[in-house]
């Protein structure tokens, strides 16, 4: 009976198994008689990818523990795991990528336990998806097929590309590490500079990783701005949350903001954050393509911070010359005998500098091009028209939940996506405490969609599910204004929009529920007349 039941239940492979995938996978895994699961990873190890992979000691979090929780709603989670072994002030503490990794293996673990032997890894590449009979076929790298009723891409972020001023040929070069978390500094030339290309966190991660290996080592990154991240200050009760998300355009809101950053930047950007996919939603096209051409690079190094532990050292390799943060455009990049040729134009004129590199190290941000990101999926997907890039070429374009976007601009049946590659929908969904938001919520949707499936009501159901959908947006967009002014102590609409953007339909289904039965009872106690 065990395993007929197990083979009636619906599967749904998660691709990719990474943060957003092991969260995923374990939400899917939690519900009471859910599916299946085929977890399929093409990395070393499950519940690492790239971010969680490192074993070195200078690699910390650049979030702090308190906050580094798997669920939102057991926000303790990872102080309770780490226990004793933890560090002696918690609240303080950045812990190192591969404690972290450690952790999430740890929950995928126990969820696989507790899931009734319903997940199933596979150490594999996922090549392509083809429609079957109503489901999807998943081609391996090495020949085997598994069919699964619906798919989450938790493909985290892709390599970074060639710039564009390299030499296309530097691509084959030992002297070019095209994909930094696969280089190893360890061996990295005894003699030279290493150019590091970019300055944001994976550019510090490498900086600190060649001086562990080489600690006598000259480095130079360079980026358009010559930006660093800024360091975390010490632990202090935010300031609050912003009631409403300031309005206007991204130069409009800027100025919001400065307003408000004047006696502490950090905690105003903090914020903000919960307001950040609200007012990416509601920007134009114009609006969201300005942002991220002239405002994106300085939210970056604002938002996403340093442990101070690491900002020291940084701050330690800069004073000793042993780092140099150069500010400039790329203007040539080749292979030169036995190293690396580079040229660049300073930022704010002069003239063009021309320097030698032993190595080069591409750090400049994960691929977005998906037209030519030479992945057998995505090329495939692109290819068949179950997939589309969204409109700032962020990612893959999804709708309000998680299911990718076709060519014809309609849902792809049983297909979903979520993490960094979805980040056109959700601008914030980079880090553990958003990505863990959109887990829970694309593991419903997916769990509710099976469940109509199973009914044999599907598309009724996805007819009927998009229409409401429209119509509560539509309320919302016209009655936002209306509603704060009869409830303006309340911000009822734009609670409910919060609601719906961090947490999904049925937060916001709950939040106008919750003012129905307020406002039925304020009517049943007003006296007639």
């Amino acid at each position: 009976m065990a395993k007929k039941a197990m083979i009636d239940r619906p599967t749904v492979a998660v691709v990719g198994a990474g943060f957003s995938g092991v969260l995923t996978a374990v939400r899917l895994l939690l519900a009471p008689d859910g599916p299946r699961v085929v977890l399929i990873e093409r990395g070393p190890r499950f519940g690492r990818g790239a971010a969680y992979s490192s074993a070195s000691p200078h690699h910390l979090l650049n979030v702090r523990a308190t906050n580094m929780s798997a669920f939102a709603e057991r926000r303790e989670h990872f102080l309770e795991w780490l226990g004793r072994s933890g560090p002696a002030d918690q609240s303080q503490a950045f812990v190192t990528r591969d404690r972290y990794g450690q952790y999430l293996q740890s929950i995928l673990r126990r969820a696989a336990g507790e899931g009734q032997n319903r997940l199933v890894l596979e150490h594999d590449e996922v090549r392509r998806l083809a429609r079957e009979g109503g489901a999807w076929r998943l081609e391996l790298g090495v020949g085997k097929t598994v069919k699964a009723d619906a798919v989450v891409l938790a493909l985290g972020n892709l390599p970074p590309p060639l710039p564009d001023a390299a030499d296309p040929s530097l691509a084959r070069s030992r002297r070019f590490a095209a994909d930094p978390w696969a280089w190893d500094p360890a061996a990295a030339p005894a003699d030279g500079e290493v150019l590091i290309l970019g300055s944001g966190l994976t550019a510090v991660d490498i900086a600190l990783s060649v001086h562990g290996a080489r600690p006598s080592a000259s480095m130079v990154a360079l980026s358009r701005h010559g930006l660093l991240p800024r360091r975390h200050g010490e632990a202090t009760a935010p300031i609050g949350a912003i009631e409403s998300a300031p309005a206007g355009s991204p130069a409009e809101v800027l100025g919001e903001t400065r307003a408000a950053a004047r006696e502490d930047w950090r905690g105003a950007i903090d914020a903000l954050r919960p307001h950040v996919n609200t007012l990416w939603r509601g920007w134009s096209l114009a609006q969201r393509r300005s942002f991220l051409r002239h405002l994106r690079p300085w939210w970056d190094v604002h938002r996403h911070r340093l442990a101070p532990q690491v900002a020291d050292q940084i701050d330690g390799l800069q004073r000793r010359g042993l780092l140099e943060v150069a500010a400039g455009r790329l203007r040539g990049l080749r292979a030169d005998g036995g190293g690396v040729h580079a040229a660049w134009s300073p930022r704010g004129g002069g003239a063009v500098v021309e320097r030698d590199f032993a190595v080069a190290v591409n750090c400049t941000g994960p691929r977005a091009d998906l037209a030519t990101c030479g992945e057998p999926l995505i090329d495939s997907l692109m290819a068949d028209g179950f997939i589309r890039a969204d409109d700032c070429a962020l990612g893959l374009d999804v709708d309000s939940r998680s299911r990718t976007i076709g060519w014809d601009g309609e849902p792809s049946p049983m297909l979903f996506a979520i993490g960094p590659i979805a980040r056109g929908h959700l601008f914030e969904v980079t880090s553990v405490p958003d990505i863990r938001l959109q887990a829970a919520d694309c593991a419903g949707a997916v769990l509710a969609a099976l469940a109509s499936s199973s009914s044999g009501s599907v598309a009724g159901a996805e007819r009927e599910a998009d229409r409401t959908l429209a119509e509560l947006s539509a309320f919302l967009a016209q009655a936002v204004d209306e509603i704060d002014v009869e409830l303006a102590s309340l911000k009822f609409a734009r609670r409910v929009r919060n609601a719906w953007e961090l947490r999904g339909r049925r937060a916001a289904f709950d939040e106008i529920a919750l003012w129905l039965d307020t406002h039925k009872t304020k009517g049943a106690a007003r006296p007639d007349g």
